[in-house]
């Protein structure tokens, strides 16, 4: 594929935030006993081998995604930044259950909506494009998004309030993620897309989107996934807890502080992941990847 002439966007292979990644070390290895960490995200030597790997974690999403029970008809998608030329994204094509997807039939296209590569016989979800491709204009640092309208999650959006940090797993959302609520209906046209992307603001993770479900973020498609699989189940313990009509005990925020610190980072939370891609991989013989 030829490298894009769009002015604003650089066609290089993206590198993780210094801030972020820096913690990454200690984070990783406090997860395991005396230190012996597990493996962080892997490096590639070539675009190719990184596209290859990115694509068959993103089928694997997908797939984990349909066992937990995300699938609603044609809607729904997860994207990821081409590591290569950084103006173009891959998402699923439409009308494809999230069970059956493969990493070659996803479809690259461009931030115009060109698509570029991939399978150029599928369609895009136009409130996919809309919604992703602002993200991805908006947020260089975000190379994964994930989208579906899952149950918990289109219930608790209907409250329009963030999530309370009640729980330790929820702190990996602390002062991560924003509510968007001036829903604006299907978002079929760039400004409700921009409208989103805007309600994450520079740094957010995650966003409940009133009326609507979830989105989550991520340097990779497993953080992202990883997230909203996490923030799914967060918003049905939030209303567990909310109806049981006891006094609820919220985290400190020196607590909440430290559990993201510590188990938030773009490391962490790929090694988060990795159990459910094994799980999938070991059910389908890797099926995914193909």
């Amino acid at each position: 594929m030829a490298p894009s002439t769009t002015a604003d966007l650089v066609a290089s292979s993206p590198a993780p935030p210094t801030k972020s990644m820096d913690g990454d070390v200690d984070a990783l290895a406090s997860m395991a006993h005396r230190g012996k960490s597990l493996p962080g995200i892997p490096k590639f030597s070539s675009h190719a081998e990184t596209r290859q790997w990115q694509l068959e974690h993103m089928a694997a999403a997908f797939r984990v995604f349909a066992r937990e029970g995300y699938a609603e008809g044609i809607s729904g998608h997860i994207s990821v930044r081409d590591p290569e030329w950084t103006d173009r994204f891959w998402i699923n094509p439409l009308g494809v259950h999230f069970g059956l997807l493969k990493a070659s039939d996803m479809i690259c296209a461009d931030i115009h909506g060109e698509v570029v590569g991939g399978n150029a016989a599928g369609s895009i979800n136009a409130a996919g494009f809309q919604i992703h491709s602002a993200v991805h204009r908006a947020r260089p640092d975000v190379h994964a998004i994930c989208h579906t309208h899952s149950v918990h999650g289109r219930a608790y959006s209907a409250f329009a309030r963030p999530l309370e940090m009640i729980n330790q797993d929820v702190c990996y959302f602390y002062n991560a993620h924003s509510v968007y609520s001036d829903y604006g209906g299907i978002a079929n046209e760039a400004p409700e897309g921009q409208k989103i992307a805007e309600s994450l603001g520079k740094t957010g993770k995650a966003a409940i989107l009133m009326n609507h479900g979830l989105l989550t973020t991520g340097y990779t498609v497993d953080e992202a996934a990883f997230l909203f699989c996490l923030m799914e189940r967060s918003c049905k313990v939030q209303m567990l807890a909310d109806s049981a009509g006891h006094k609820k005990h919220i985290v400190s925020d020196e607590e909440a502080a430290y559990n993201f610190k510590m188990a938030s980072t773009p490391d962490t939370l790929y090694v988060e992941f990795q159990p459910h891609y094994q799980y999938e991989e070991a059910l389908s013989n890797g099926s995914f990847k193909q």
